[in-house]
């Protein structure tokens, strides 16, 4: 929004954004369409577009304005125009929560929209026009922005789909906690019955290496015509555009801020590889298929959970904060095998882990290492933790097992029980034997 200052001076000459001016700023003459400012942009600069295509940034201070006449609607606009089913296409659900993957440009002010019907969807990927597709938006947030009540609402969303004529359920989701959500909806929906799967973009559709196009196609193919009947994640396969793979909600990891093929799976095989075709090759056969079963939602979660890093110099008066607010639960990502300070009394982190025990508050160790498991008994250290009342969560990745402990404290607060359900595999978050790959 531009400054109080431009705002009073242009309802003082009637002009708005949209309308065609010529403005005279230090000897020069400029004539084009008033644009809105840009998001990060100088509220005490004006931004006119030039005849040319290209916009020019002009401080108003001392400008000389005139307003030409005609006006230009600024802004991308929603088609009205509502998609009819046709008979004998696969019918998919998309659900919108933000994110740039269901976005298009508008060349009217170069800046990238979210498009949320099925006709804007399809305008944006014309191969999505072989779906009936029900596309409904949720909200539209940045997905650093998520919180465990949006997860809910998605939770929500996404029931009320899998219970209509939809093959499969798309969520396009922004892609930096993506796996945090794939994780929350696989243990809030119970015994599901047809694909529910999330995808995003790293670059925004206005670039020529965005990736959202055929991310969102794979998915509405993977949705579509896949037996899986799991929460998984499709993205490029690849830094080209030539397949994406089908992530396993539980077992994945963005693993690059910005490159395509950002998101990898954690000790455990891609489900499948997706074409932009709609071919579908599967990768792992340990996958729960499609089936008539009611599917149920258990959206209960303890949100005073924390995730803490452990680090070299980290203060034991850290789980202090935490004790005091009365959260419930810890998960710390250990280094290694799930290390954390022990030998060196002021540092070490033993007599936190066993006051948070003796409370009945159970700590979950993880590992900052990608792949791997954890393993009480390899080092005296790590007996000691466990001596303490630590809970070694196996392979299980920090992230997946933090949404988890929400889960199950939702549900039990005696640590026993808490224990027991935290080393019991519910939705292929927990192998028995870590996978060796090369």
């Amino acid at each position: 929004m531009y400054s109080k200052k431009i705002q009073d001076m242009l309802a003082s000459l009637g002009v708005e954004v949209g309308d065609k001016l010529r403005v005279k700023s230090k000897g020069d003459i400029y004539e084009g369409i008033l644009m809105p400012k840009a998001e990060l942009g100088d509220p005490n600069t004006l931004v006119i577009k030039l005849s040319n295509g290209y916009a020019v940034g002009l401080n108003f201070e001392g400008a000389a304005i005139e307003r030409l006449g005609g006006h230009t609607e600024i802004g991308f606009k929603s088609r009205e125009a509502k998609m009819k089913h046709v008979e004998g296409k696969s019918t998919i659900s998309i659900l919108s929560t933000g994110g740039t993957v269901a976005s298009r440009v508008d060349y009217t002010t170069g800046g990238v929209y979210a498009s949320y019907n099925a006709s804007d969807l399809v305008s944006t990927v014309p191969e999505l026009g072989q779906f009936n597709i029900n596309s409904k938006f949720l909200f539209g947030i940045m997905s650093e922005d998520m919180t465990p009540e949006h997860w809910r609402e998605i939770a929500k969303g996404v029931l009320k789909e899998l219970k209509s004529d939809a093959e499969g359920v798309v969520v396009t989701h922004g892609t930096d906690t993506m796996h945090f959500t794939t994780a929350a909806l696989s243990f809030m929906l119970k015994n599901l019955n047809k694909p529910i799967v999330l995808t995003g973009s790293q670059r925004s559709s206005d670039r020529g290496s965005s990736d959202s196009f055929i991310n969102l196609l794979c998915a509405a193919h993977f949705a579509s015509k896949s037996d899986v009947a799991e929460v998984s994640l499709v993205m490029h396969g690849s830094p080209n555009d030539d397949f994406c793979y089908a992530h396993r909600g539980t077992k994945v990891r963005k693993l690059h801020t910005s490159k395509r093929d950002a998101f990898k799976s954690v000790n455990d095989d891609p489900i499948a590889k997706v074409f932009p075709n709609g071919k579908i090759e599967l990768v792992n056969k340990n996958y729960r298929k499609r089936s008539d079963s009611e599917v149920s939602l258990d959206d209960k979660l303890e949100e005073k959970v924390a995730l803490i890093k452990v680090y070299p110099g980290i203060n034991p008066e850290i789980f202090d904060f935490y004790l005091e607010k009365k959260f419930r639960g810890f998960v710390i990502e250990g280094t290694g095998l799930g290390h954390v300070p022990t030998t060196i009394e002021k540092d070490s982190l033993i007599p936190k882990i066993k006051e948070a025990t003796k409370a009945g508050i159970p700590v979950c160790i993880t590992s900052q290492c990608i792949f791997g498991r954890v393993h009480e008994f390899v080092y005296a250290n790590l007996r000691k933790e466990f001596e303490a009342g630590a809970i070694f969560c196996g392979d299980m990745l920090p992230e997946v097992a933090y949404v988890k402990l929400m889960h199950v404290l939702a549900h039990s607060k005696n640590m026993e029980e808490a224990k027991k359900m935290m080393l019991t595999n519910i939705a292929g978050e927990l192998n028995e034997r870590t996978p060796v790959f090369e």
